[in-house]
């Protein structure tokens, strides 16, 4: 849909995707593709808001990414997998990402049980 180039800072916002990932994966680089022309400000203030998370002195990129992963991995989030891979590319080992994935799958299981348990007490 794009019908103009992307402004400087949107495009550095984009290529930081590249930058993490190795490639602008398909879901931002369609937000990049229609938002840049429909709202411009929208997508810069989503973008602001993702460098302010990702990029912090509190946890390194390797951390973020692996928490990332073992988010969108409970969520069943296709999104994962690219986290995985930025996982690597800052320095995770397998069984670093493993770990977060037996965690996802801990937490995906345990919450219905949780929360079920919980409720059923209430009753």
């Amino acid at each position: 849909m794009s019908t103009h180039s992307l402004s400087p800072d949107l495009a550095a916002f984009r290529d930081s995707y590249a930058s993490l990932f190795g490639s602008v994966p398909p879901l931002p680089a369609a937000k990049f593709e229609f938002s840049s022309d429909v709202d411009p400000e929208a997508l810069r203030l989503a973008e602001q808001l993702r460098a302010h998370a990702f990029n912090s002195e509190i946890f390194d990129t390797k951390t973020t990414q692996l928490i990332l992963f073992g988010i969108l991995l409970a969520q069943g989030s296709p999104a994962a997998r690219f986290h995985a891979i930025a996982s690597r590319r800052a320095g995770a080992t397998w069984e670093e990402l493993h770990k977060v994935m037996e965690l996802a799958a801990a937490v995906a299981a345990l919450g219905p049980f949780n929360n079920g348990s919980a409720l059923l007490n209430e009753l």
